[in-house]
């Protein structure tokens, strides 16, 4: 189903993947400096969650800069609360690199404004989290991760050039929030592997972002 989200002066391009059966949780999931909301990846794992019964609301906005991308991911975020179509009880924030950074700045802010935080953010799911530019590791991007309280999946390659690994290991071992790490062994920042489909790496992240929302709520078993 597509929409469009009124977003200051303009509209935010957005697709719902609804699941069969009437969702309780939903996943919202936007792209990273690069693409929209149809990069593969994200098609592939909105398809996955809404046949196992998330709702998924998958958005594009195309700003390069930070706080403008963080702006638009909590106007999703109120749109779906307010929605009168989905009663949902909570929702993920879910993004690929800098999608993951806005989701990250979102859920900071969201926990810092207590009065705020009515327990409708369940968790946060960073696919690819961009902790440093390539080959500038000594500036981490780690203030949000370290701040945020709820639950963080992460899913990276391990030959990431944007977030080594033992970096990300370092500044989740400082986090607050229960926290996970799968990776996705010798895969890239664009979780590309050699010898491995991209089917079947987006396989195992579907399977493995699926599990730990599974893991965090009660959701059926499908």
């Amino acid at each position: 189903v597509k929409v469009k989200i009124p977003f200051g002066n303009k509209y935010l391009d957005a697709i719902f993947s609804v699941p069969e059966k009437k969702p309780t949780y939903g996943v919202i999931l936007t792209h990273g400096a690069g693409g929209d909301m149809n990069f593969p990846h994200l098609v592939s794992l909105a398809a996955y969650l809404a046949s196992h019964g998330v709702l998924v609301l998958r958005f594009t906005c195309k700003g390069l800069n930070i706080a403008y991308r963080t702006k638009a991911f909590k106007t999703v975020m109120e749109y779906l609360k307010l929605s009168d179509d989905y009663k949902l009880s909570g929702v993920f924030l879910a993004g690929r690199s800098m999608g993951s950074r806005a989701a990250a700045s979102l859920v900071r802010q969201l926990s810092q404004d207590d009065g705020d935080d009515d327990g409708f953010v369940q968790g946060l799911v960073c696919l690819s989290y961009p902790l440093h530019r390539p080959k500038l590791q000594s500036r981490l991007r780690d203030e949000d991760l370290l701040l945020i309280r709820c639950p963080v999946l992460f899913v990276s390659g391990s030959a990431d050039e944007m977030c080594e690994k033992q970096l990300l290991e370092g500044v989740v071992s400082k986090m607050k929030a229960p926290k996970k790490i799968h990776w996705i062994d010798k895969a890239n920042h664009g979780m590309a592997v050699k010898g491995r489909t991209t089917d079947d790496v987006m396989e195992e992240i579907n399977a493995q972002v699926f599990s730990w929302l599974r893991e965090n709520v009660q959701l059926e078993h499908k």
